[in-house]
């Protein structure tokens, strides 16, 4: 006869990470910074999940997240930081106080309404800078559309897209002037300004900045092992021949859909 499989709650779950806290000896020696890296990865896994539609996946990595979150409150109690409580005390209050159309006699009928009273609450809670609250740990591309958005919402913005890529030809203008002049830094920092004002145009048309580079990765990933697995069958290696003959291949697998 088959075991019935047990049902776990949640009170269930932090009760296992409170004892592998407390038993495990790999658990017990973590900290904060130790396991830093492993969220960002949980994370990382779990956007990968969403790109790919797999709701099983999705599952599992929200349970690694979760983890995560629970792991970090009970080391933080152990030091009578906080509590799994006040987590979720502060993030029930926070989402109280920053809907007030929702909870309150606020009013907001559109979604670019809620984004803009966001920012203005946000302020009024104490921060000196609508720019506050981009981590510098995030992705570039990601941080640089945070950026710009969080001052788009406060009026600080292009009103065109031909303005914004009037801007991405400048920029390339004054990269080649800088590459003239061989000044190494100068030429790091209009690259940089090349990106950033691309980073705009991209949200101009609606499109994550991001999220294009790694699909235009992903992409040139799929090719290369194309060509990778062409010259193989030819008995061939990826080293072995011309940029020619690698440049047709490549050509090809644009035309099979890669």
């Amino acid at each position: 006869m088959m075991e019935e499989k047990k049902t776990y709650t949640f009170d269930d779950f932090i009760g296992i990470v409170r004892r592998l806290r407390k038993e495990c000896p790999w658990d017990r020696e973590q900290t904060h910074s130790s396991i830093r890296h492993s969220l960002l990865e949980e994370t990382y896994e779990f956007i990968e999940s969403i790109d790919q539609n797999n709701f099983e996946e999705m599952k599992k990595e929200l349970g690694d997240i979760l983890l995560h979150i629970i792991l970090h409150s009970i080391m933080a109690e152990e030091t009578q930081s906080f509590r799994f409580e006040d987590v979720v005390q502060s993030i029930s209050e926070k989402m109280v106080r920053r809907h007030p159309h929702v909870f309150g006699s606020g009013e907001a009928r559109t979604s670019e309404a809620v984004t803009q009273k966001w920012e203005q609450l946000k302020l009024n809670e104490g921060r000196s800078s609508v720019l506050e609250g981009v981590p510098v740990d995030m992705p570039a591309l990601l941080r640089a559309q945070c950026i710009q958005e969080k001052a788009s919402k406060v009026g600080f913005d292009w009103k065109t897209r031909r303005q914004v890529w009037e801007k991405v030809t400048e920029e390339i203008q004054e990269l080649l002037k800088a590459q003239e002049q061989e000044i190494q830094q100068d030429i790091e920092d209009e690259f940089g300004d090349i990106l950033f004002s691309l980073v705009n145009y991209a949200r101009f048309i609606d499109l994550n900045a991001e999220l294009a580079l790694r699909g235009a990765t992903e992409k040139f990933i799929k090719r290369f092992h194309h060509v990778e697995a062409e010259l193989q069958r030819q008995g061939k290696t990826i080293g072995s021949v011309p940029l020619e003959t690698m440049d047709e291949i490549w050509n090809l697998s644009k035309e099979i859909g890669l």
